[in-house]
């Protein structure tokens, strides 16, 4: 079943672009934005931070070739969040994606000044001028979401109504007082780094492997190379001996399939990402699905 973002459809998978003029070239950027367009995923996800804007100019040069229909754009903002420079940099962001509107616009990290009421203000007029449809919250918790709907509410300005953390098998920001705080409010969850930025297929077990990630944006490492997330990463090894699977697909299988969330990005560097994520999104093994269900 789709959800709605913006007032159109967004399925369980959708495209992050984190990797768009960092990991990968404009060549193969597009290569695989034309190959999840015609999957049918309808949610492309930057941020002014990837690649220091270069992700947002290479979705904007193959939104101006393609015009694609009913596809939701999202991007994101940094902090600090200035009430006198916000529209600015969202002005910045609108160059880059050579768009006057977008779909989906999230404060990225928390900070402070996000409920600042001039901030909030700031927001209300993006969406009430119509350059922004709809209104995110990205990595904040749920005390820090719960107070900046407050504020919203307080002020009769426009709410947050999208979410975005990282989820997956052996870190999440998805607790469940956040997802009941999401129900409460009806706002959409989406959720990132299903494999742990790499840190659930097992491949950097004997360290970090040069050109990956972790090598690109060493602060990852922080997250995962701690002792909780190498226990579940062991939890997730004895699930795919007993079965005979993959590491990737079950941590996938087990974040697409998570109460309460409504779309997860997939990242990648080329089609097979997001291939191993649609057969994961379409398994039907209940010995298997039962198992990952009870980690």
């Amino acid at each position: 079943m789709n959800s709605l973002i913006a007032g159109k459809p967004v399925g369980g998978i959708s495209l992050g672009c984190a990797t768009f003029g960092r990991e990968i070239d404009e060549a193969a950027s597009r290569e695989l934005m034309d190959y999840a367009l015609g999957r049918g995923v309808t949610l492309f996800d930057t941020a002014a931070a990837y690649g220091a804007g270069e992700s947002e100019r290479i979705v904007g040069r193959w939104l101006a070739d393609r015009r694609p229909e009913r596809l939701v754009v999202a991007t994101k903002l940094l902090p600090p969040y200035d009430p006198a420079k916000l529209e600015g940099q969202f002005a910045e962001s609108l160059r880059r994606l050579g768009l006057e509107s977008v779909d989906l616009l999230y404060l990225h990290h928390w900070h402070a000044t996000a409920e600042l009421p001039g901030t909030l203000q700031v927001l209300d007029q993006l969406v009430r001028t119509g350059r922004v449809r709809a209104l995110g919250a990205s990595n904040f918790s749920a005390a820090q979401l719960d107070s900046a709907l407050s504020h919203q509410d307080r002020l009769g300005l426009a709410r947050f109504a999208v979410v975005q953390n990282n989820h997956n098998f052996a870190v999440s920001d998805l607790t469940p007082e956040f997802l009941a705080l999401c129900a409460i409010h009806r706002i959409t969850v989406v959720t990132y780094s299903p494999l742990g930025a790499g840190f659930l297929t097992g491949k950097h077990r004997a360290g970090v492997q040069a050109g990956s990630r972790f090598a690109l944006v060493p602060g990852h490492q922080d997250i995962y190379f701690q002792e909780a997330p190498r226990r579940r990463l062991a939890e997730l090894e004895a699930i795919a001996a007993r079965h005979h699977r993959g590491l990737a697909e079950l941590a996938l299988a087990w974040a697409l399939r998570t109460p309460g969330v409504d779309t997860v990005l997939i990242g990648g560097r080329g089609r097979a990402h997001l291939d191993q994520a649609f057969a994961a999104q379409a398994w039907r093994d209940p010995k298997v699905l039962a198992d990952l269900g009870r980690s």
